[in-house]
């Protein structure tokens, strides 16, 4: 049963990679889904990646209490953490929550509906047109989210640890500094990109083929979400192991 979903998935992503009819069209469509997906999410990510920069600085400063290990490691740890791991996931987690489900009830609603019936009978391929800008969006919009997190994360853990004392802001920013590699932010951008495809195909997925009513809608709004959550985790691994 698996095969066949995937299967399906990888039919409609066929359709939706198809040679659109007219770009100027889509071209509109996707700068408002960029709208809608980046600046819209902007301040959940901002409020987010702040806090969680902070409480990451404190519990390492609380893990490392030995006299031998400068308080700068405390920065560089959490640097590092958060470009590779806290940044991309978390962001994408959120994201998942918050986009997928609406892209997924959007598309439910216009399924149910037969608006998109109506679309493919005017000889407009439906699955392009409704999908493709979002796709599109998604791969530029999620790095760029993830961008602002990883820095919002850092200025979090710095103003928190210097609030909470647990480590000065000279040696918070030499720990941010030092042994910095460059790589880590290549892998946070892949993770990134994947995890935008993710967050837009697959509740696009489950809401054009969605049957019924409201019910079933939001049935498939829950179920997008929750194997987009476990497709972001299992693509992190992968990412994780190939290019680290």
């Amino acid at each position: 049963m698996i095969f066949y979903y995937i299967g399906e998935y990888i039919l409609l992503l066929k359709k939706v990679f198809r040679k659109p009819e007219k770009w100027k069209i889509y071209w509109k469509e996707v700068l408002h889904e960029m709208s809608e997906v980046g600046v819209g999410s902007l301040g959940l990510i901002v409020i987010i990646s702040t806090f969680i920069g902070a409480v990451m600085t404190m519990q390492i400063a609380f893990q490392l209490v030995s006299d031998l290990i400068p308080s700068s490691v405390i920065g560089q740890i959490n640097r590092d953490s958060n470009i590779l791991e806290l940044g991309p996931t978390i962001s994408a987690l959120v994201l998942m929550g918050k986009v997928g489900s609406a892209i997924s009830s959007q598309i439910g609603s216009m399924r149910v509906t037969e608006q998109i019936d109506a679309l493919e009978i005017m000889g407009i391929n439906a699955a392009g047109y409704l999908i493709l800008p979002k796709v599109i969006s998604g791969v530029i919009m999620v790095p760029a989210l993830v961008t602002v997190a990883i820095f919002c994360a850092l200025v979090g853990g710095l103003v928190g640890g210097a609030l909470s004392g647990a480590v000065s802001m000279s040696d918070y920013i030499e720990g941010i500094r030092s042994g910095f590699n460059g790589f880590t932010v290549s892998v946070a951008m892949v993770k990134a990109m994947v995890f935008g495809f993710i967050i837009t195909t697959v509740p696009a997925y489950k809401g054009f083929y969605v049957r019924g009513g409201a019910l079933e809608v939001g049935q498939a709004g829950t179920k997008a979400v929750v194997i987009g959550c476990i497709a972001i985790l299992v693509f992190d691994y992968i990412i994780t192991a190939l290019m680290l």
